[in-house]
């Protein structure tokens, strides 16, 4: 596994840098928004990719609800971790690019903008919850939160359908429709986040891991009456 994240993590950024150039070279300009609408490799990718961590975040914290799994934990709070991060990048590049074609930063009373920002604050709630209550139930709780914050994520989605918003009818499944090209870069950009955003949970993940063995083990040399080891690097380092 050493062998396979150094790798990865050259073809995630071959593939960031190529969906770059795509997005600002390649892809042909909006007849209506001109240049600012190439946001949308960011903003969309950034957002679909939200959406997916959520639901990572939703089905490990059902697994561990179940059957009680530090690994299922360790996934859900990584999930969110990073998810709230592409969440972020949602909320920033919307009001840049809705700015210049609205003429406004946020609309008040949106539906899509307004679920967005509830789904940011619940699983920065959840965040939250986990960084600073140490009590037994913790985890419990915040798989709770998790479970309910994942029924927000439909409605986000969903919200241009049934309800009337700034935003446009989406332009995969939906009513909208784009040029094949922009479309062909943006599954591109997307691609290239989604490669991302596996190699910083991947990263995260391991560290959580390796976080909690450390605790456990000082824990254990605690109730055994010992005084845990401080590590230091060796002296003669010719030696190695």
């Amino acid at each position: 596994m050493k062998r396979v994240f150094p790798i990865l993590s050259i073809i995630t950024a071959v593939l960031l840098a190529y969906a770059l150039y795509e997005a600002l070279v390649v892809a042909p300009t909006d007849a209506l928004q001109g240049d600012v609408y190439r946001i949308i490799y960011y903003h969309v990718p950034s957002a679909w990719t939200a959406f997916l961590l959520f639901f990572i975040n939703f089905g490990a914290s059902i697994a561990y609800l179940i059957w009680r799994k530090q690994k299922a934990d360790i996934l859900a709070l990584v999930s969110a971790e990073v998810g709230v991060v592409f969440c972020t990048v949602v909320l920033v590049t919307g009001p840049l690019w809705a700015r210049p074609v609205w003429g406004i930063w946020w609309a008040p009373g949106d539906i899509r903008l307004t679920s967005t920002l509830v789904l940011w604050l619940i699983y920065v709630s959840y965040l939250v919850l986990r960084r600073f209550s140490s009590g037994s139930q913790t985890q419990m709780l915040a798989a709770a939160l998790a479970v309910f914050g994942a029924l927000d994520v439909p409605l986000v989605y969903f919200s241009i359908w049934f309800f009337r918003t700034q935003h446009p009818q989406p332009v995969i499944g939906g009513g909208g429709s784009m040029d094949p090209r922009m479309l062909h870069v943006l599954l591109i950009s997307w691609l290239a986040w989604l490669c991302f955003g596996f190699l910083v949970c991947w990263s995260r993940y391991r560290l959580e891991v390796l976080h909690r063995e450390v605790e456990e083990a000082h824990a254990m040399q605690s109730l055994a009456g010992g005084t845990p080891a401080k590590a230091s690097l060796p002296l003669n380092r010719s030696s190695r």
